[in-house]
């Protein structure tokens, strides 16, 4: 494999990396795959030039999408044998995440994937020790620590414009949700654990970067309240993607969806509350049949609050209050988004240039794959408790010396 070596800086060959190329694969080809197009920029520094998927009716939207030069296979370890690689993203359902992360991790090939990073603690530990005991770089898609609310948030917070922070509470209206996570794959529980970690890992992830700190010990409740009173479990075409079935305009009220995947036993409402470490507290609230599609975040500090209005797009924007008052909508410090073009409010740009950075010259990142782990293993911990009634839960740590490795930019010694 020709993947560049973390003290070196070159090819497998000793050519300069920068010289040519990086050459990359994906291994899934559903509709989050978008995301190695974005990667893909032939002579201008990498090129996607294999994609695997099991459906081989997937391979139309590669040729689409990469060209006629791309090679396509239906499994990723003949890809992974064939081909000469820098680099792969791995965009599969999340259940498969850790088997082909792995895989990847001892051919040699840095690994950019999707979150979740894999769906138990355990299994995010296995990546990480893998990651370690080979040397290959390892890279997770948190797409949110680019966008710009974010990042204005965490900013905002860096400067001290509101104190120490001692809470830091989200709501997430998942307004389109029976499309997105109750007509496939995501419905069943063995594919994902639960949404609270499904969908819940951006949101964990964005709460332990913003409060600079991790959830300790973890309370929840919840339930299937709404999309299991539907009957019609008839699914979708096999290789159909979301797209193919998404209408913004007719699936409304929720209760008139059709076409649910014939497993749903995943909770579509629920809310936990963490302690983090140095005793920040936090909550999360996520529900997938509200009519808007937004994120909330609020987050407390010992001199004032901040609030995000939108979290991306033109009228999203960041408020913070600083001084006694009643209620006002008008905030003492209001900073607009600035525009970003690309997917995820301009995210997903930000997050390959990063990936393709840390493959040809290593180094730390904004996103972290300890950072991942404890998103998941907060989320696990989360789903436990809201399975056994709200019983708390504690949330494991990994070992300290994996975590120094990580933040040390996955040196090789």
């Amino acid at each position: 494999m020709s993947s560049v070596p973390a003290t070196t800086g070159t090819t497998g060959s000793g050519t300069p990396a920068h010289t040519r190329d990086l050459r990359l694969a994906v291994i899934g080809l559903g509709l989050r795959a978008t995301i190695a197009q974005e990667a893909h920029r032939p002579g201008r520094g990498s090129a996607v030039v294999a994609a695997a998927d099991l459906n081989p009716d997937s391979h139309r939207r590669a040729r689409e999408w990469l060209g006629d030069d791309a090679r396509l296979y239906t499994g990723h370890r003949e890809l992974l044998a064939a081909e000469d690689l820098d680099a792969v993203f791995v965009i599969t359902p999340d259940h498969t995440h850790e088997a082909l992360v792995l895989d990847a991790l001892r051919a040699g090939v840095a690994v950019f994937v999707e979150k979740p990073l894999a769906i138990t603690t355990e299994g995010c530990d296995r990546i990480l020790e893998t990651a370690r005991s080979t040397g290959t770089r390892l890279y997770v898609g948190h797409n949110m620590r680019h966008m710009p609310v974010v990042r204005v948030m965490r900013d905002l917070i860096q400067r001290g414009e509101i104190g120490e922070v001692k809470a830091v509470w989200c709501r997430h209206f998942v307004g389109h949700g029976g499309d997105y996570y109750f007509k496939d794959w995501h419905a069943d529980r063995r594919n994902t654990t639960g949404l609270l970690l499904q969908k819940g890992a951006h949101d964990l992830d964005v709460i332990h970067w913003l409060a600079g700190a991790y959830t300790e010990h973890v309370t929840a409740l919840g339930a299937l309240t709404l999309y299991g009173d539907i009957a019609d479990r008839s699914g979708q075409p096999e290789g159909a993607v979301m797209t193919d079935w998404f209408d913004p305009e007719n699936n409304w009220p929720p209760l008139a969806s059709t076409g649910l995947n014939p497993v749903v036993d995943v909770e579509d409402l629920s809310m936990m509350t963490m302690r983090l470490e140095g005793g920040v507290y936090a909550s999360y609230q996520q529900c997938h049949y509200t009519p808007d599609y937004w994120r909330n975040y609020t987050v407390i500090g010992t001199e004032g609050r901040l609030e995000n209005f939108g979290d991306h797009g033109e009228t999203a924007e960041v408020r913070v209050w600083k001084r006694r008052s009643g209620y006002r909508a008008d905030a003492d410090l209001t900073v607009p988004m600035p525009t970003v073009a690309g997917g995820h409010g301009g995210a997903d740009p930000l997050l390959v240039e990063e990936f393709l950075r840390f493959v040809r010259e290593g180094g730390r990142t904004d996103t972290s794959p300890v950072a991942a782990r404890e998103a998941v293993a907060a989320g696990c911990a989360a789903t436990e408790s809201l399975r056994a009634g709200g019983t708390p839960v504690p949330v494991r740590r990994p070992s300290p010396d994996l975590t120094r490795w990580f933040a040390d930019g996955q040196a090789t010694r």
